[in-house]
């Protein structure tokens, strides 16, 4: 049997890795396909390089867009080179852009579908990566879903309980995979950090970004955390938020210390070693949870409420007062939640199900002919 991996991101990358080694390891027959969602070396290669994994075999070259010429270019190109390769299984992860158009290509040619991190929801229908999820998660005959609150969403949507597999989620698998690797990293040096002595800011979300008054409301409430705390907020600032600071003509104070986007184990290392988190990234929930490191999310929902239930997460939203005031209760906060993302074994269960399943099936077809 052959299995396609359809990824375009950064965090496809990452949460794709583990399944990778996993099918490298078992000896499976498959190959990578590329869209070129991301496409800076610091928002895609470096996360190959890094993780020792292979180089895609196809790359779709897809760059950015709106969501329709994204996901148009991605559907057209993938479908090219699943016509060529005729695999028995696609798998997609997540709920970008690339995500959407692997399902969509692949359940068009009959070609079963696997949606890694199945069943997540925010419940809003703004965000165009719920719209993603929801589609995704309809189109698929695997759906791995990470908790048990995932597999109850997708149950509740009427999806049959034969198609979904409870697996934990891959981002422990590379979390645990990664942690020895981080003790030797020196971006804290580079960036002349002390631990515990820093708060971490990621913000990339359209629904906050492309908003001025949005963007300029979180802006205000940074302003107050610095005025409060007055230690510095690092930011590896995303090409997106970049280009929208610009042109609202939006400035930041100066004790947030703006970088580049980093490499995997930087940011880990980053996300280890910081005071507080402050992000709208539902990956940097799930990692600050599993590090035990508070989590601010910059959100009025999550799909990842199982970092709410444990205690190491709370919604601020983008009111200025708010955000200051949910980051002094998760300074408060000891930080002795439980993991409820599972115990880092989630890409060998993915993988398992896949080769149990389609071999049965190809044995069958073998029979029949």
């Amino acid at each position: 049997m052959k299995i396609a991996i359809i990824l375009g991101t950064r965090p496809e990358i990452i949460k794709m890795a583990p399944i990778i080694r996993e099918l490298e390891s078992k000896e499976v027959d498959y190959f990578i396909v590329h869209s070129g969602q991301h496409y800076s070396y610091n928002m895609d290669r470096v996360f190959f390089e890094q993780l020792n994994l292979p180089k895609p075999k196809y790359n779709i070259s897809v760059g950015s867009g709106t969501h329709a010429e994204e996901t148009g270019k991605a559907l057209i190109g993938i479908e090219k080179v699943l016509l060529m390769e005729q695999p028995d299984v696609v798998l997609v992860q997540g709920d970008t852009n690339t995500t959407l158009s692997g399902a969509l290509a692949a359940a068009k040619l009959m070609i079963k579908v696997g949606h890694v991190e199945a069943g997540l929801r925010s419940f809003d229908k703004g965000m165009p990566e719920e719209l993603n999820r929801v589609i995704v998660d309809h189109l698929s005959d695997y759906l791995f879903a990470p908790t048990e609150k995932a597999r109850k969403n997708l149950l509740n949507e009427g999806i049959n309980k034969d198609r979904i597999f409870l697996t934990g989620n891959t981002i422990v698998d590379i979390v645990y995979q990664n942690l020895n690797l981080v003790k030797d990293n020196n971006i804290l040096e580079t960036l002349d950090l002390n631990t515990d002595d820093f708060f971490l800011l990621t913000l990339h979300r359209q629904e906050n970004v492309d908003n001025k008054q949005r963007l300029l409301n979180i802006v205000k409430g940074l302003e107050l955390i610095g005025q409060e705390f007055d230690i510095p907020i690092v930011f590896p600032i995303h090409p997106r938020t970049k280009e929208r600071l610009k042109e609202f003509g939006i400035s930041l104070p100066s004790f947030i210390k703006l970088i580049e986007p980093l490499d995997y184990l930087s940011f880990l290392k980053l996300e280890i070693s910081a005071k507080l988190i402050l992000t709208d990234s539902g990956g940097v929930q799930e990692e600050a949870c599993i590090l035990k490191v508070p989590c601010v999310t910059i959100r009025y929902n999550t799909e990842r409420p199982e970092t709410l239930d444990v205690g190491a997460n709370v919604l601020a939203g983008t009111d200025p007062k708010r955000i200051l005031e949910k980051t002094k209760i998760m300074l408060s906060r000891r930080r002795t939640w439980p993991n409820p993302f599972g115990n880092g074994k989630a890409a060998k269960r993915i993988v398992d199900v896949v080769l149990s399943k389609n071999r049965k099936r190809l044995t069958r077809r073998s029979e029949i002919h």
